[in-house]
């Protein structure tokens, strides 16, 4: 099996994350991921597509694809077994499969990649490993910090006693009469040796305490900045404009507040969050031309003794909506007790930090679908 690169790509074939495994030109793995979508036929369930000279290894993740580009002599039970663990990888970084999640954790997704493959051959690891290794956790690196943080903290303690003795040392000889005391072995006299002890003594000492920022002054004369709400001269030509043809102008009384306030989240121990997004397009004339749906469900549990729960979903679509759990989340259970829980259950939901346990999808074209519709008739006087 030689593979010749990894990428994750949009379905117009815009590369968002790209791995070459051999020596291979930025203008060329552009030109082999913009030939792919044209390759594809629609309407056909595949995982390849050959070229003359290279084999495309896909799978479609919502909006993007995972492509692997492979000799045409590859073996392709491999590349296919290859592919699935690289699908597996990408939501272990990324949160969402979407454009700007992958791009921001791109760099750990190609230390992921280069952990599977190795000069275009495939490495004996499974997602375990490659989670620790790309982690590069030490035990000696521990160590080796505490050690240095500890002496950087006796060195510190240290220099604080000796600048104490030094002050103490100037304070008794002012009190007998006596000149201070001079260190250092560079000729320096007792006089110098005595400002320069009380020189760092001070700077010790003022070090440790917190500095606190003086708030800035406010300018006293007039602002020039623009103040929201003002009627200005166009406006008022305007109503003017329109009292002169006959129109009833209402006059607003008062002031109205633009802004909209939030209501408190009532945050418990275990918090569940449903967002929903639509896109739809419909014709000018009415009817429904496509429509999408995406809906996700985040969990956040604040408390580490509610980290192994299991929720109930209660699921009576009926409309063909497309269901996908997190990689952790057991589907099997999910399938058949509608439960979402994780695969080990030995292991625990994370603890202050949102996680997308499901996500859901639904693509149509029936108008009875849509959640809002508007109507606008033009006015008799055009």
């Amino acid at each position: 099996q030689v593979l010749l690169a990894a990428a994750v790509c949009t379905k117009a074939g815009k590369a968002i994350v790209s791995r070459q495994f051999v020596e291979m030109t930025r203008t060329r793995i552009e030109g082999l991921l913009a030939a792919f979508p044209k390759l594809m036929n629609t309407g056909k369930q595949h995982t390849f597509v050959e070229t003359e000279s290279v084999r495309y290894v896909y799978q479609p993740m919502e909006k993007l694809y995972m492509v692997l580009i492979t000799t045409k002599n590859s073996n392709i039970l491999e590349d296919l077994e290859t592919l699935r663990l690289f699908s597996r990888v990408i939501p272990e970084y990324c949160r969402a499969l979407e454009e700007n999640e992958i791009s921001e954790h791109c760099f750990d997704l190609i230390f992921a990649f280069d952990e599977i493959v190795a000069l275009g051959y495939r490495e004996n690891v499974n997602l375990a490993q490659i989670r620790t290794f790309t982690e590069m956790d030490s035990h000696e690196e521990k160590v080796f910090r505490a050690v240095r943080e500890t002496q950087e903290r006796e060195a510190k303690a240290e220099m604080r006693r000796k600048a104490k003795e030094l002050q103490q040392a100037r304070r008794d000889a002012e009190r007998q009469g006596k000149k201070a005391p001079g260190f250092g072995g560079f000729g320096s006299s007792a006089v110098s040796g005595g400002t320069t002890a009380a020189m760092i003594t001070e700077t010790i000492i003022e070090t440790e305490k917190p500095k606190v920022a003086p708030a800035p002054a406010r300018p006293s004369g007039p602002s020039k900045a623009l103040k929201l709400g003002a009627k200005g001269k166009e406006v008022d030509n305007f109503v003017d404009k329109l009292k002169s043809e006959g129109e009833n102008i209402m006059t607003s009384v008062g002031k109205r507040s633009t802004e909209v306030v939030a209501p408190p989240v009532n945050m418990e121990s275990v918090h569940m969050k449903i967002e929903e997004k639509i896109s739809l397009t419909c014709g000018r004339d009415g009817g429904l031309q496509n429509m999408e749906l995406h809906g996700m469900i985040m969990l956040h549990i604040s408390d580490e003794k509610f980290a192994r729960i299991r929720l109930h979903v209660e699921n009576e679509d009926k409309r063909g909506v497309q269901l996908q759990t997190h990689p952790n989340v057991d589907k099997k259970l999910f399938t058949a007790e509608s439960q979402i829980g994780l695969k080990n259950p030995e292991k625990s939901f994370p603890i202050n930090s949102d996680v997308g346990v499901l996500k859901w999808r639904l693509q149509t074209t029936e108008e009875s679908f849509i959640p809002l519709t508007s109507e606008c008739e033009p006015a008799a006087g055009g």
